[in-house]
């Protein structure tokens, strides 16, 4: 089976690119873009070359085809490569994910203000080589608090930041609308563009299809959908992440067998490689390779259409999970390197805390509240993404069900096929999938708004944002964002991801690791991450 960009950024770039026109944002970038190509454009460049300009050549397990946009995208590929191309204001650490000044001057002293004041790093460019400017800036957080412009961004931004002002040509102004210290590693994720090229006519069209010009450390040399991205040092980058690589050609390869192939053996044409299989760890690290494994939000979720009988009955929902054997599961499919879930959140994230609803393994329960909500002899179909994790887990999730008396059948499909079903508002009864939130960030309100809220697209999906229930847990939520009060905050999230485990409309099953591997003869400084994709960023050759 193939390994697909995970179903976060499958589902948003489809729904996004839905909402702009601009659907087919696989098609190649503007004949411009490849003729101004100065970096390796072949996938058979391998870098393997000796020198100060030899190529870093890396294999991401996830197409490079979807929106580059950053306002908008959550491809795996294309936010990586982003956080090279692309600055915020300030810019976070890829694992703690502590803030740090990029195209800001300083973090702000005070997090609890509610006026963040930057100044723009003196001879700050862009990779056409005008300068950035407040001009900039304030185009970008138009865009994001714009109502009438549907982004990906605005809900990270708009519960609590107002307005952003220009101070002069060096200096804005971040109005908040209270105080919201996590407001400040959000910053990354409203990466500056340039005014001058994306306002023109059509701008936005060529972000999606993969025009990308920031100033960050890397340019842009050449983008080829579905085959490879090319990067180079860019000589006016001042910033404090300087470019350790000459040139970088970024393969997408979504087949597992030859992406590791990529990496293995005296052939190999690649340094370091993400996404890397279970199975295929032991044979890359007797080969000298590094292999290592990032716990987070990474999971594998049921998604039940509470608007097809009997999802619609709570009882039915938890029946369900208590009938999943995930202990099986981890051992099996994920070989030891995942747990069954306890709370929304995985155990690592700073607001964890055991669900007062856990699934534990109990089919006569799950028999039990099936008896009590009156169904008998159900059916199910399992609309399913074929990223191979999944695959590999969906036969434990069957025999499970069957084991309690429901048939179930399995339908794995290509990830763009089951989320183009949800857009077209199909029937289903429940999607398998899997999701990962870590790649915007790690604080629990930005996790859990990402996935519900009365606008949130998983909650269009899910059918569930009217009931009752849900309207009172949206209230909770907003609650939450807005009390100044970190102790108490974090227990007004952790009372009402109890009612998200409860109701079980969009819950995990378990969270898994992702694995990375890497030459450590040729790279150092790679850290591997809880989520899809690279950061290179303070990596350099060995």
């Amino acid at each position: 089976m193939r390994d697909v960009t995970p179903d976060v950024p499958a589902l948003h770039r489809r729904s996004f690119l839905k909402y702009t026109g601009a659907l087919g944002a696989a098609a190649a970038v503007s004949a411009s873009l490849s003729a101004c190509s100065s970096g390796p454009d072949s996938t058979n460049d391998t870098g393997t070359g000796g020198g100060p300009g030899r190529t870093l050549t890396a294999v991401i397990g996830y197409g490079n085809d979807g929106s580059w946009d950053p306002t908008q995208t959550a491809s795996a590929f294309c936010m990586a490569a982003n956080h090279h191309i692309y600055e915020g204001l300030l810019d976070t650490d890829p694992i703690s994910r502590e803030p740090y000044a990029a195209l800001a001057t300083e973090v702000p002293e005070d997090p609890d203000s509610t006026s963040w004041r930057f100044a723009l790093r003196p001879g700050a460019t862009f990779h056409d080589g005008k300068p950035v400017t407040a001009d900039d800036v304030v185009f970008v957080f138009r865009r994001i608090l714009d109502p009438d412009t549907q982004t990906l961004a605005k809900g990270f931004f708009a519960s609590w930041l107002k307005e952003v002002r220009r101070i002069d040509a060096q200096n804005v102004e971040l109005v908040l609308k209270f105080p919201f210290p996590d407001g400040l590693s959000r910053l990354t994720l409203a990466k500056i563009m340039p005014r001058h090229v994306f306002s023109r006519p059509g701008g936005w069209d060529d972000a999606i299809k993969g025009k990308a010009i920031g100033s960050g450390p890397y340019r842009q040399t050449a983008h080829h959908p579905k085959s490879n991205t090319t990067f180079e040092a860019f000589d006016g980058y001042n910033g404090p992440r300087e470019p350790a690589f000459r040139k970088m050609n970024w393969l997408t390869i979504v087949d597992a067998a030859p992406r590791v192939a990529r990496i293995s053996g005296s052939s190999a044409g690649a340094q370091i490689a993400d996404n890397i299989p279970y199975a295929n760890i032991g044979q890359l690290e007797s080969g000298g390779m590094t292999v290592a494994g990032g716990a987070g939000m990474n999971n594998l979720f049921l998604m039940f259409n509470t608007k097809h009988k009997p999802f619609d009955d709570v009882r039915v929902r938890q029946a369900l999970h208590y009938a999943i054997d995930t202990e099986k599961m981890v051992e099996v499919a994920l070989k030891g390197h995942g747990k069954p879930s306890s709370s929304f959140l995985d155990e690592a994230n700073p607001s964890y805390r055991r669900a007062r609803t856990v699934y534990d393994h109990d089919p006569d329960k799950a028999k039990a509240l099936l008896k009590e909500a009156g169904v008998e002899g159900l059916s199910i179909e399992i609309l399913a993404v074929n990223v191979s994790w999944i695959v590999d887990c969906l036969p434990t999730v069957k025999a499970s069900w069957d084991a309690i008396g429901v048939r179930t059948t399995l339908s794995p499909q290509e990830t763009t096929a089951v989320f183009t079903k949800m857009d077209q508002k199909q029937d289903y009864q429940v999607v398998a999938a899997a999701s990962n939130p870590n790649q915007f960030g790690l604080d629990a309100d930005l996790i859990m708004h990402y996935n519900y809220g009365p606008e949130n697209l998983w909650m269009q999906y899910t059918r569930w944002a009217a009931d009752p229930v849900a309207r009172q847990l949206f209230k909770d939520m907003d609650r939450a964002t807005r009390e100044p009060d970190p102790a108490k905050k974090k227990a007004i999230v952790q009372d009402y991801i109890d009612v998200v485990a409860e109701q079980a409309v969009l819950y995990p099953v378990v969270h898994n690791e992702l694995m990375t591997a890497w030459d450590p003869a040729r790279l150092s400084g790679i850290r591997a991450q809880p989520y899809p994709g690279i950061n290179l960023l303070t990596a350099k050759w060995a």
